[in-house]
């Protein structure tokens, strides 16, 4: 039943966007690209994540429905253009979703999640190299991912051939290389020598986090959330007094900020 409800408001949506993208429909609507539309689509990503984040069902399910939005906004441009169809777009996913779960769908044997993953990637790989699409070992990752996690699925796919660390201690190693070099372009003043270096390290954290299983990307997307807590904590504290941040002293703003990473721990 409820996929049947499901399918009638997806029809619903799909009738009110071709509505607004009408000659008689929504000017603003009727005036976006696929181009135009590509900031909204990230910001819906990042929306949603927050909203993951919060624990709140309710708002998971208000950022999903933007989201959606989005897709069926992308998918109406593109099938007035004569290039595919939402109905295309669901059938692709479908489609591949069967031919990437044979444990599920046909008649192969996957106990772990990890040979899960193994049986994924080969089958995907069959799937490119029928495509005839010359591809190296790092695969095609999508160069507009943030920089953090291309760097995390870089390292994933190196490490799947062997180029990587056998144990924890030579990516700390690495992090650390990456740290003494850092300073040695800041000793000499080198303003592109701190860039790449400074790079790198991003980098080795990345892999890092990879090797402790902790995605780089999420773990400072919530060290900013704790940062933004922690300032604006400063920040009402002052201005509970009649005081502004430019009058207090930076002894007196460290002292509210641990007050506040206080607060964040209990």
């Amino acid at each position: 039943m409820q996929h049947i409800k499901a399918a009638a408001a997806l029809q619903r949506l799909l009738a009110i966007m071709a509505r607004l993208r009408a000659p008689d429909g929504c000017p603003w609507d009727a005036r976006q690209t696929p181009e135009s539309l590509k900031p909204y689509l990230l910001e819906e990503c990042y929306e949603t994540l927050e909203a993951i984040d919060s624990g709140h069902p309710h708002k998971v399910c208000e950022e999903l429905g933007d989201l959606l939005l989005q897709i069926v906004f992308q998918s109406r441009i593109y099938e007035e253009r004569g290039d595919f169809t939402m109905t295309e777009v669901i059938d692709g996913i479908a489609d591949k979703l069967e031919r990437r779960h044979p444990h599920v769908f046909g008649d192969s044997q996957c106990l772990t999640p990890e040979a899960v993953t193994e049986q994924w990637e080969a089958i995907k790989k069959q799937e490119k190299n029928s495509q005839q699409k010359t591809e190296t070992a790092l695969g095609s990752i999508p160069p507009a991912l943030p920089a953090l996690m291309h760097a995390r699925k870089l390292t994933e796919r190196a490490s799947r051939v062997g180029f990587d660390w056998p144990e924890l201690d030579g990516a700390l190693a690495k992090l650390r290389e990456e740290m003494a070099e850092l300073e040695q372009a800041l000793l000499e003043d080198d303003q592109q020598a701190m860039e790449n270096e400074l790079g790198d390290l991003l980098f080795a954290a990345a892999n890092l986090g990879r090797h402790l299983n902790i995605d780089a990307e999420e773990a400072l997307r919530k060290t900013v959330g704790r940062f933004i807590f922690r300032f604006t904590h400063i920040e009402s504290s002052l201005q509970k007094s009649g005081r502004s941040l430019q009058e207090a002293s930076l002894e007196e703003m460290e002292n509210l900020w641990q007050e506040a990473k206080a607060l964040t721990k209990n």
